[in-house]
């Protein structure tokens, strides 16, 4: 029977990674790793120089230099189907050196779900660098008994402030490359981020950055956020392999509350909302 529900877990990963085949796109939730936030989803994803709470599922540096705590709640939809369905956590807690955070994430359905928690710490440096490490655990859940899975990865972050409006940020994702499963090699995914973020003004922030999955070709994202007022954000984003577009919103309430809608659309497979939810306690 073991031997039989091992047969069958290998033919849902098939199932799986034909999709992934597929969809590219649709890998980073599938096997392991994905953005959080609506802000991050409206601006393409080019989030790895982000400082906010949701610096713990974008580069685990990022946070180092928050000063408030803060906790954010997210979900999203993929191409608006119920089995590619996100729900994220995170929270990030200021110490009297650095940055403590936690976070979770839950891709899937009752058939196939991903759920990845871990706890990760930045620390400034520096005045120009704060670095970052996370511990990350995977389960697989496979429907009808057909199997489980835990595996741990590792992940580690650079941020390098050049200037008040110039950042520089790099993560790596899964640095052991963990293996899922014996069949065919199957690993989580191996991910590299590198991008930049310049602020040309209190109104408009531009990110660029690329990212390297180690089985897809490499992506290029754009994002940028303008602030008609402080308290009001649009923003708007693009990236390649596969092309997609993204634009969103986001509303901030005393600087305490973010409330934050995107959306990205592929021409091919439609639209991905995502909308979060943050809070920043003075």
């Amino acid at each position: 029977m073991h031997v039989f529900n091992m047969k069958l877990f290998q033919l849902h990963r098939l199932l799986l990674r034909f999709v992934v085949c597929a969809f590219p796109f649709v890998d980073c939730c599938a096997q392991g790793w994905a953005p959080a936030g609506g802000r991050s989803r409206s601006m393409g994803d080019a989030s790895v120089t982000l400082a906010d709470v949701w610096a713990y599922h974008h580069n685990p540096a990022a946070n180092a230099t928050l000063k408030q705590w803060g906790l954010g709640v997210a979900y999203e939809n993929r191409f608006l189907l119920k089995e590619l369905q996100t729900q994220s956590f995170a929270l990030a807690l200021p110490l009297k050196k650095g940055v403590l955070s936690v976070g979770a994430q839950v891709f899937g359905y009752s058939q196939f779900r991903n759920i990845k928690s871990g706890v990760g710490y930045s620390l400034a440096l520096t005045e120009l660098i704060s670095i970052g490490s996370q511990i990350n655990l995977h389960q697989v859940r496979l429907g009808q008994g057909y199997g489980n899975s835990l595996k741990a990865t590792g992940e580690v972050g650079v941020l390098a402030q050049i200037k008040d409006e110039w950042n520089i940020g790099f993560s790596v994702f899964n640095v052991t490359r963990t293996m899922l499963s014996d069949y065919e090699e199957d690993r989580l995914s191996a991910l590299l981020r590198l991008g930049t973020s310049y602020r040309f003004s209190e109104k408009l922030l531009v990110c660029i950055e690329a990212e390297k999955n180690v089985e897809f070709p490499l992506r290029t994202k754009l994002g940028l956020e303008y602030l008609p007022m402080k308290s009001f954000a649009l923003r708007a984003g693009f990236s390649t392999n596969p092309t997609e577009l993204d634009a969103g919103v986001g509303y901030c309430h005393k600087d305490l509350y973010y409330l934050d809608f995107g959306s990205s659309f592929n021409q091919y497979i439609g639209w991905s909302p995502n909308v979060s939810f943050s809070y920043r306690l003075k």
